[in-house]
């Protein structure tokens, strides 16, 4: 799959759970990770509220299916509405910077939220990095 300049790699079983998904919701799933005990889908722009369903039905069903938990996020051209996107609902500002002639990205939270942003073992932030290099070329992100 491509997006932009971006080729998106998606493994047997992440297309498995993208056309899964898909036909569940009736979304547009644009790129799907699958980590040891999520499945995360980034839906297109404006198919946030038909991939969660009325009362997050839609997600309780692909949960049930996949047998996994099920993270969502909506995608978006801009890089700053993206990874603010992914941080969903902790409120986060976000700034690219260019340094050395890498993207980077600079995320300021509350302090008080900064270990979720993280989250353990750098889960989080590791997934952040991953989605924003995938769709946006940004090569890292910093927390501050």
């Amino acid at each position: 799959m491509r997006f932009g300049i971006m080729e998106v790699k998606l493994s047997a079983e992440s297309i498995r759970y993208l056309t899964l998904f898909e036909s569940l919701t009736g979304a547009s799933v644009k790129d799907c990770i699958v980590q040891d005990d999520k499945v995360i889908f980034v839906v297109r722009k404006g198919d946030m509220g038909i991939a969660i369903g009325r009362g997050g039905i839609n997600v309780e069903r692909a949960r049930e299916l996949i047998g996994k938990k099920i993270e969502i996020i909506e995608h978006s051209d801009d890089p700053v509405e993206f990874i603010t996107n992914i941080f969903k609902p902790i409120k986060v500002n976000v700034k690219i910077i260019e340094r050395r002639g890498k993207k980077i990205a600079q995320v300021s939270v509350n302090p008080q939220y900064k270990g979720l942003i993280i989250g353990k073992g750098g889960k989080n932030i590791n997934k952040a990095k991953e989605l924003a290099r995938r769709h946006h070329d940004i090569d890292d992100i910093i927390v501050k």
